[in-house]
């Protein structure tokens, strides 16, 4: 009764920013604690304050502690102690004018023969990351396994310490990398894992007869490479598949299961393999048998199930996993889960101040018949304190990827919770591209932008709208990146269903987007090839009729663009390009650019000006 009689105050902009952001770290040696990073952010300081804490696994009262380096166990390390793993970057091209010519310490040019010339938002400066191992001791000196290539490992941009690790014996080092340069780089995901052996100060190439991707190495308890892989040379978002290299034979654990692996950790006794996966609008926990090369089936089982996403697989070795979860009204947190029992327990709950003051929006499961007759699953999410005999505005979201799971995530932008807080209505739907519904529903979206998936989308309004409680006058659609695209392209075949647009990073001009991206295999895979090919019917069609910049002449209504300056995955040139012809079309339409932001916006002060811009611009023309 006291918790209802608070919880009157809905979730702000400001509030959000308060929130506190939980990252998992692992067990600590002796696995009776869990060891997690919680950061802060500090809106006059503009940026985000990190602590560090133990918890028991069973939970308990968190323990702050000033280092980690004590309390896990390093991965860095080889299993036998007398080595350690580094990464820096090494300089092993000339591109800058300084470096070409030592008497113009001061001129400011680069000079650059091939593309991968820049990556998402950083120019190529001639180093590439690199992985070191050295003597476990002070002062010992480092040995690049990678000396004078100019390859990446860990891969950029986003690569880690998941991109290297030492064999069971110590004596190798298994790292990924893509071994290709320049143009060629940036036409394929032809990354393959290496073994360098310490004693011969070789390399083999273990996954050359694969042409996809090849990631996150791991060993099995009994010492077999385990990894991900993706088949197809070009293709991001191919199926995530688990293999399992035993006795010289890989063995595919998941080829005949409908879906795609986003993490994986073996059980301790190497019988089990748990991985994460996109099922049904949320992201859950997976189990398959490892059968080894007995007739034995491999069956794949799901563990976990509920309106909520599993993001981190943190311990398995007993009867009570330790998992992280979020759902669309919470950020991440860690929790505790019997298998046995399907019970849950939450080991930390580092928000509760906060939530505690909040009414929270209801998200619904809703299915819509797309116009192809398909099953589409469509999030709704009600406002706080829902009122069904009151009418309300309703944002159409178009998620981003193109193919990625719209789930139970929480974001601290694209916020589903912040927006039905300030009164909205927001529909989700998992249109073609999303993971989760299978590989056949998620491939669907690829050389076909503006084809079905644009059919779904207003299919999944229209349906929601036929509810008495949507303002089908007060209708919004918003996005980013694909998103993005989706919104530029639907402001000009909508027929006024929409009375406000916000697209932000989004593809506004597919040619000048295919001339200035910088993973060029993204395009080639999902537009069919590039605009000038006049032979090619796939790629003309994509260039043609699902280019947004060929439907401006039909754009009338209001729209808010955004965009960062370090963007290079969707360059700024396609925001400017749609402001100018929104302008010059008369159309009420704002230009918010980040100069220092890349796909994202990262820093406090302008997520928090970003939020104050968005529901600004929805007050004015929705």
């Amino acid at each position: 009764m006291s918790l209802a009689a608070t919880a009157q105050e809905v979730l702000t902009p400001e509030t959000l920013w308060k929130l506190n952001r939980v990252t998992v770290l692992g067990l600590t040696k002796d696995k009776k604690a869990i060891v997690y990073k919680v950061s802060t952010p500090v809106m006059e300081e503009n940026k985000s304050n990190s602590h560090f804490f133990t918890i028991p696994v069973q939970g308990g009262t968190p323990t702050e502690i000033k280092d980690t380096k004590e309390v896990l166990t390093d991965r860095n390390v080889s299993p036998d102690g007398k080595y350690i793993l580094s990464t820096q970057e090494v300089k092993t091209e000339n591109v800058l004018g300084k470096d070409i010519y030592a008497d113009l310490q001061k001129a400011d040019a680069q000079v650059y023969n091939a593309l991968d010339y820049r990556h998402w938002d950083t120019w190529n400066n001639g180093s590439h990351n690199h992985v070191f191992y050295a003597e476990n001791k002070e002062n010992a000196t480092p040995i690049d396994i990678l000396k004078d290539e100019p390859f990446d490992s860990p891969q950029k941009p986003f690569g880690g310490d998941e991109d290297f690790i030492w064999s069971p014996t110590g004596k190798s080092i298994i790292y990924v990398s893509k071994k290709k340069f320049g143009t060629a780089y940036a036409i394929s995901t032809n990354t393959d894992l290496y073994e360098y052996n310490l004693d011969t100060k070789s390399t083999k190439n273990l996954t050359e007869g694969n042409l996809g991707y090849d990631t996150n190495p791991a060993f099995s308890p009994t010492g077999d490479l385990t990894w991900l892989q993706m088949k197809r040379d070009g293709y991001e978002a191919d199926k995530n598949d688990i293999i399992v290299r035993f006795k010289a034979t890989d063995i595919n654990l998941t080829a005949s299961w409908d879906g795609s692996v986003e993490s994986f950790k073996w059980s301790p006794d190497g019988k089990k393999v748990y991985f994460l996966a996109a099922v049904d609008g949320t992201q859950q926990l997976f189990e398959v048998n490892f059968p080894g090369l007995t007739k034995i089936a491999v069956t794949v089982k799901q563990v976990t199930s509920g309106d909520f996403d599993v993001h981190d697989i943190v311990d398995v070795s007993m009867d009570t996993f330790i998992l992280t979860r979020t759902d669309m009204n919470h950020a991440l947190e860690i929790y505790s889960y019997n298998g046995k029992k399907n019970t849950w327990s939450q080991v930390t709950n580092t928000n509760e101040a906060i939530y505690s003051k909040l009414a929270m929006p209801k998200y619904e499961r809703r299915y819509v018949t797309t116009t192809d007759g398909k099953k589409m699953l469509v999030w709704v999410i009600l406002p706080p304190n829902f009122d069904a005999t009151k009418k309300y505005p309703t944002l159409l979201y178009c998620q981003g990827g193109p193919q990625s799971p719209l789930t139970q995530f929480y974001s601290f932008r694209w916020n589903f919770a912040l927006m039905a807080s300030q009164g909205y209505i927001v529909v989700a739907p998992n249109r073609r591209g999303m993971y989760g519904h299978g590989q056949e529903w998620n491939e669907q979206i690829s050389k076909d932008w503006g084809g079905q998936v644009m059919n779904d989308y207003l299919s999944a309004i229209d349906d929601v709208s036929k509810e008495n409680y949507v303002d089908k006058s007060r209708l919004g659609c918003i996005g980013a990146s694909y998103g993005g695209y989706s919104v530029y392209f639907l402001a000009g075949v909508h027929n006024n269903r929409f009375k406000t647009f916000i697209a932000h990073d989004g593809v506004f001009n597919l040619e000048s987007m295919y001339g200035t991206t910088e993973e060029v295999f993204f395009n080639n895979w999902d537009h069919g090839g590039p605009y000038w090919d006049k032979n090619n019917a796939v790629a003309q069609k994509t260039f043609t009729q699902f280019n947004p910049i060929k439907f401006v002449d039909k754009w009338n209504t209001p729209i808010l663009i955004i965009q960062g300056g370090i963007d290079f995955r969707v360059p700024i040139g396609q925001a400017q390009e749609a402001f100018q012809a929104a302008q010059l079309r008369g159309i009420k339409s704002r230009f918010l650019y980040f100069p220092e932001e890349n796909h994202w916006v990262l820093k406090p002060q302008n997520g928090l000006m970003w939020q104050r811009e968005f529901y600004k611009w929805l007050k004015e023309t929705l």
